[in-house]
C-alpha cells in the first residue's frame, strides 16, 4: 500500500491504494485497446514500454519482473514480425487489454505508476483524443477530430498507415527515454 511519487517520496496509502490500483489497470487497458487500430501500432509501442519497465525492474533489483518484461518484449518482437502492414494476424481486444493490464500491474509492482503516463505517452494521447471527441460530441454536438482515436484522424487526413505507425513509434521511444530519465534521476535523489 505504498505509493511512490517521483521526487517527493513514498506515501502510505492504506485502503485507497486499491482504488489507485484499479484506476491504473483500467486506464492502461483502455488506452492500449484504443491504440490498437493500425497494423503494428500498439505492438510496437507496447514493446518500447515493456522494455522500459524491464530496465526499471532490473534497476530496482526485481530480476524476475525484469525477465518477465523481457519475455513479453520478445513475444512482441515476434508478433511485430508478422504484424507489420499488411498484418497476417491481429492483436485484437483480448491481446490489447491483457497486455495493457499487464503493463499496469508491472508499473504498480515496480512502484512507478506515475512514470507510466510518461513512458506510455502515446497511450495517454490516444485516450485523451477519444475522451475529448466524446465530450465534444455530447456537449457541443461537434467533433474535434475527423475520427478518433487520433491515429484514425491522421488516417482520415490522408496519412499512410506506415507513416502514422512509425511516427507514433518515434514519439513512444522519445517519451520512454524521458520516462526512464525521470525514473533514474528520482532514484538517485
Amino acid at each position: 500500500d505504498v505509493f511512490h511519487v517521483p521526487f517527493l517520496g513514498d506515501y502510505q496509502m492504506g485502503w485507497p491504494y486499491i482504488f489507485i490500483f484499479i484506476l491504473v489497470l483500467v486506464a492502461t487497458a483502455f488506452s492500449v485497446n484504443e491504440t490498437d487500430g493500425l497494423d503494428g501500432l500498439a505492438g510496437g509501442i507496447l514493446l518500447i514500454c515493456f522494455a522500459s519497465f524491464g530496465v526499471i525492474a532490473f534497476s530496482t533489483g526485481k530480476y524476475d519482473l525484469a525477465a518477465f518484461c523481457g519475455v513479453i518484449a520478445g513475444a512482441l518482437l515476434a508478433f511485430l514480425w508478422f504484424n507489420i502492414a499488411p498484418a497476417r494476424f491481429i492483436m485484437g481486444d483480448t491481446g490489447a487489454m491483457s497486455l495493457g493490464i499487464t503493463l499496469g500491474v508491472i508499473a504498480m509492482l515496480t512502484n512507478s505508476a506515475l512514470i507510466l503516463p510518461v513512458i506510455g505517452l502515446v497511450f495517454v494521447i490516444e485516450s485523451i483524443s477519444v475522451i475529448l471527441q466524446f465530450a465534444s460530441k455530447k456537449i457541443r454536438r461537434k467533433k474535434i477530430f475527423i475520427s478518433s482515436p487520433i491515429h484514425h484522424h491522421f488516417e482520415a487526413k490522408g496519412w499512410p498507415e506506415g507513416k502514422i505507425v512509425m511516427r507514433f513509434w518515434v514519439i513512444a521511444g522519445l517519451s520512454a527515454a524521458i520516462g526512464l530519465a525521470v525514473f533514474l534521476l528520482d532514484k538517485n535523489i
